[in-house]
């Protein structure tokens, strides 16, 4: 791993619902199914993705974003990144630091580099992983507790060099069965007491190691395929979810939750939805 240090701004993220103050995201510009790698792709692989439609998508979420006080940050596109707009996998940011990520699938090796451009520029510092792989889908914080999913993107060794760097958290490697592609497209945490959950691409220990840390919302199959649990928490019990994941926005909504229904259907044709879609690098707390 290495470390570049220019000018330090403010960037910090100690939890997946703390309340969202500046996000990076990317257009689906050049956004196609190239490679097949899961089976919400396997499903539109010959249907393909409307361009038009999924950028009109895109900008409506931005929009709402920005309609919440959310500062959005939108990368450029490059042609030869089908999946940029997919940012959480690029990098991350625990605690302070933000991290880069070393991408493990050809088809996404070098979206990681326009990134760490646009941090030099702004000034930003970052933490530059190499040769350990790891994606942002992998990787949920909750204050103290860092789970990362142990996938085809993600390996032990990153688990293990995160634990080494951030000593004063604890860092656990969470295993799912990969055709889920990320841990977040099984398991997401909502609030301090709430999470959500796919349970059958989950060992036992690990939905009993949840379950006595939260109260779990448990997916159908048809709304993990629908990408159920991969919504993306704004702060203040506000969560943006998408409208045909009808019976978990109707639990989230019981639990006195209120939900930002956002339509990019279009978009997780790739099989990446809300928090896919963003990397957050500022969260704030008690706001």
């Amino acid at each position: 791993m290495t470390v570049n240090s220019n000018m330090e701004h403010k960037t910090a993220c100690f939890t997946e619902y703390d309340t969202l103050k500046r996000v990076i995201l990317c257009q689906p510009q050049y956004m196609t199914i190239r490679d097949v790698i899961n089976e919400t792709q396997k499903h539109f692989k010959d249907e393909g993705i409307h361009i038009d439609r999924a950028l009109e998508q895109h900008e409506n979420f931005v929009k709402t974003l920005k309609s919440y006080g959310i500062e959005t940050i939108l990368l450029p596109y490059h042609k030869k990144y089908p999946e940029q707009v997919f940012t959480r996998d690029i990098g991350f940011t625990l605690g302070k630091t933000v991290f880069v990520a070393d991408m493990a699938s050809e088809v996404r090796q070098g979206e990681e580099n326009v990134l760490r451009q646009w941090l030099e520029d702004e000034g930003f510092s970052y933490y530059n992983i190499v040769g350990d792989h790891i994606e942002g889908g992998d990787v949920i914080i909750d204050r103290e507790t860092i789970y990362i999913g142990l996938s085809a993107r993600t390996n032990q060794q990153a688990v293990e060099h995160l634990s080494q760097l951030l000593t004063s958290f604890d860092v656990k490697g969470i295993k799912f069965k990969e055709t889920y592609l990320h841990l977040d497209c099984v398991f997401n945490v909502i609030s301090p007491e709430l999470a959500i959950i796919y349970p059958e691409a989950l060992t036992k220990e690990d939905i009993e190691l949840f379950g006595s840390r939260y109260e779990l919302i448990e997916v159908s199959k048809e709304e993990q395929f629908t990408l159920g649990t991969n919504v993306l928490s704004i702060g203040n019990k506000k969560v943006i979810s998408l409208p045909v994941n009808k019976e978990v926005n109707k639990q989230l909504r019981d639990r006195g939750f209120e939900v930002i229904e956002v339509d990019i259907t279009e978009i997780i044709k790739s099989g990446g939805s809300f928090r896919c879609c963003t990397m957050p690098i500022l969260r704030t707390s008690g706001e």
